[in-house]
């Protein structure tokens, strides 16, 4: 069976092993601990797999509270119907945040391409060539 210490997943997921910790902090990875005091970490496989699911949660947009209750749910005995049915659920619940936050974006821009118009049009006349007059 394969196992890993902290630094050779940091180094692996370009992490830091101070976020290692927070994970296990936050029961997303549960290594065995060894040496004097229990001080060294060994990570197994399914940690590795668990640490990879975590990222590309995280990618998703998704908080390691959801991440959390997804990857576990892979660990329970449950019915695959279950883990998928929740795994929909929270990625229905995260698109449409999403998509809230695309059509906020869109009006944000919406908002500045309006006003770098009216600034151009407000330059072009304060910068226009005035006419000169000529006395006869």
């Amino acid at each position: 069976m394969a196992t890993y210490t902290i630094s050779d997943l940091a180094k692996e997921f370009d992490l830091t092993t101070r976020a290692m910790r927070f994970y296990e902090d936050m029961g997303l990875l549960r290594p065995e601990r060894a040496g004097p005091g229990g001080r060294n970490r060994i990570y197994s496989a399914r940690d590795r797999t668990r640490l990879k699911l975590t990222l590309r949660a995280k990618r998703l947009g998704l908080s390691l509270t959801e991440a959390k209750e997804i990857i576990d749910l892979y660990d329970s005995p449950r019915d695959t119907g279950v883990q998928l049915r929740k795994f929909l659920e929270v990625l229905a619940v995260h698109r449409r945040q999403l998509e809230s936050q695309m059509t906020d974006l869109q009006a944000n821009l919406d908002e500045v391409r309006e006003h770098e118009r009216e600034a151009q049009e407000l330059l072009q006349k304060i910068e226009a060539p005035t006419p000169k007059v000529v006395d006869n």
